[in-house]
């Protein structure tokens, strides 16, 4: 696998035939030929960063001349610091007020339930996958929800003359640059595309199952998936080449995570594990504290995440406790019959990164939207959306004004029963606070 490859060949994990670590020791050897040791290296970067930011600022000091550059870049600087140390922490949950039912924009599309969905960085598109194989783009605007570009799915056996996917599409990621989107689905395959064109340009093959997870580490266009084979692959996009591959669930992985630094946390299914694999060292930790199927998680910062499971439990985590910092069973209440109750599953979970404001889907008929207490040490109710059928998908924008859910009649891993009331569409919710509070760091987040 090299750079000069051909656009739209396939790349496997099999195929690598030198050494699973191929793209690693690529990049190593190229810095051995300039002779450059890891103190140069850390302080070419870190002088490289330091322009970036300069030339940004500058930009932006144009509009804001009370401030100079040198002081912009010193705020950004801190900031920076913070996320990396998971203390960046924006107190927005107690301001969101509850949504107008009549302000929520329902798009349709997609003919089966919506699996999966992604914001785009600058939030002004939204990507969508469905049961149905399609790819959707559709352009966020006040007025319309307009679709500007359909990719439709085929049929089993169609792969070879078919630009989509021939399969349910289970999961997707874009780079946090905006440039790349990954989708993965049911028959092994994993599509990259040019998210501005929608134009596939890539197919990683090697999973031995389902597709299950995706996501790029921030600000790199590194990629991490997930399969039902239970093993985490790593992808280097830009230069269409598979890295490595780490083995350690005991079942199928269910969704996965990720944000800048060179980890990634994953679900384990019936193992009853959350995972957080650091791939330099290749080793994991391993986090227990669900009784069910642990069906989907999220990172919230650098230093804490949030897992949902069948048992219909809520978790909150922080990367240094093997046990859930907080729990909350029965999130979504429960169904059934009079002493044939079942809690309702959580299919979806959400978090507003490096803030305390977080959002759960599961069937019960509504999306709820929950507080992060003080230290991430309380899970606190905070209100319900009402929205029929099985939440597939939950984004964030990244302003954290509107929150977008996938919508299907079926859960996005089976077909255990259908919700016939129900929609296959994406449904936009607007976010309102009352006032526009921000804290870089609050005592006792760390």
């Amino acid at each position: 696998a090299t750079a000069g490859r051909p656009a739209d060949e396939e790349v496997s994990s099999d195929s690598e035939t030198e050494s699973p670590l191929l793209g690693r020791r690529r990049r190593e050897a190229a810095e051995e030929e300039v002779e450059e040791t890891p103190q140069e290296k850390k302080l070419r970067l870190a002088k490289q960063y330091l322009e970036e930011l300069r030339q940004l600022e500058e930009e932006r000091a144009e509009d804001e001349e009370e401030l100079e550059p040198a002081d912009l870049i010193g705020d950004r600087l801190k900031e920076d610091v913070l996320e990396q140390r998971g203390r960046l922490q924006r107190l927005v949950a107690k301001y969101v007020q509850p949504p107008d039912p009549a302000k929520i924009r329902v798009l349709r599309g997609h003919q089966l339930p919506v699996t999966c969905l992604v914001i785009s960085p600058d939030d002004r598109f939204i990507f969508s996958a469905s049961k149905d194989g399609s790819l959707i783009k559709c352009k966020w605007e006040v007025d319309s929800g307009k679709r500007l570009c359909v990719v439709p799915g085929g049929k089993k056996g169609t792969e070879e003359r078919h630009m989509g996917h021939a399969s349910q599409v289970l999961c997707m990621a874009i780079s946090s640059d905006g440039k790349y989107l990954a989708t993965g689905d049911r028959n092994k395959l994993i599509m990259i595309w040019d998210a501005a064109t929608c134009k596939r340009l890539h197919i990683f093959t090697g999973h031995r199952d389902a597709v299950s997870g995706l996501s790029f580490r921030k600000g790199t266009h590194q990629l991490y998936s997930a399969s039902h084979d239970r093993c985490v692959k790593v992808w280097d996009v830009a230069e269409n080449a598979y890295v490595e591959t780490l083995f350690g669930h005991q079942d199928i992985i269910t969704g996965l995570d990720s944000l800048s630094r060179e980890c990634c946390v994953t679900a384990g299914g019936r193992d009853g594990t959350v995972r957080l694999w650091k791939i330099p060292e290749e080793s994991q930790l391993v986090f227990s504290g669900h009784q069910g199927s642990i069906d989907c998680i999220q990172l919230i910062n650098e230093e804490h995440m949030v897992s949902g499971a069948d048992d219909g439990s809520l978790a909150l985590w922080g990367l240094t406790k093997k046990k859930p910092l907080a729990l909350a069973r029965q999130a979504h209440g429960e169904q059934g019959a009079e002493g044939l109750q079942q809690p309702c599953w959580i299919s979806a979970v959400a978090a507003l990164r490096n803030s305390d404001l977080l959002a759960t889907g599961s069937h019960s008929g509504s999306v709820k939207l929950w507080k992060c207490g003080e230290g991430f040490r309380k899970l606190e109710h905070l209100l319900d959306i009402p929205l029929v059928g099985f939440v597939n998908s939950l984004k964030f924008s990244a302003a954290g004004d509107f929150l977008v859910a996938g919508i299907g009649q079926e859960h996005r891993l089976g077909r255990w029963w259908r919700i016939k009331e129900a929609k296959n569409s994406i449904c936009i919710i607007p976010l309102k606070q009352k006032t526009t509070a921000s804290s870089p760091e609050s005592p006792g987040s760390s």
